[in-house]
């Protein structure tokens, strides 16, 4: 898997980071969710996730959105009752997680144009 995402866990904050860059697919953002998953990444206590997509873009199509929305409904064990922050200036990348968080179902997601702003979010 080529890898266009890293990842930082900020234990004072208890919040998760994951940072795409580049074109970003479908299978992308699930093939990262699955590495993160399977080498047990996420630790114990995680309050929220923000996931900063400033320096990618999504190549996804508007009416494959539920496909992200199923995948964290399916894995409701590490994302329920937890607050995903979708951090993004570009305008496909903000419909995209608009129509993500219209399926919210267990979780929680939101876009957001800063860091500041997302953090506050899920801490919220």
């Amino acid at each position: 898997m080529e890898k266009n995402f890293t990842f930082q866990f900020d234990s004072s904050l208890g919040i998760f980071f994951k940072y795409y860059f580049g074109p970003i697919t479908l299978e992308d953002i699930g093939d990262s969710w699955e590495y993160v998953i399977e080498n047990h990444l996420i630790p114990e206590g995680t309050k929220g996730f923000v996931l900063d997509y400033r320096n990618a873009v999504m190549n996804i199509l508007p009416d494959k959105h539920p496909r992200i929305a199923d995948f964290y409904k399916n894995n409701l064990d590490l994302y329920g009752n937890k607050k995903i922050a979708i951090l993004t200036d570009n305008p496909h990348n903000v419909v995209i997680s608009i129509l993500v968080e219209s399926k919210d179902e267990g979780y929680h997601s939101k876009p957001f144009s800063t860091m500041e702003a997302a953090i506050q979010w899920v801490l919220s």
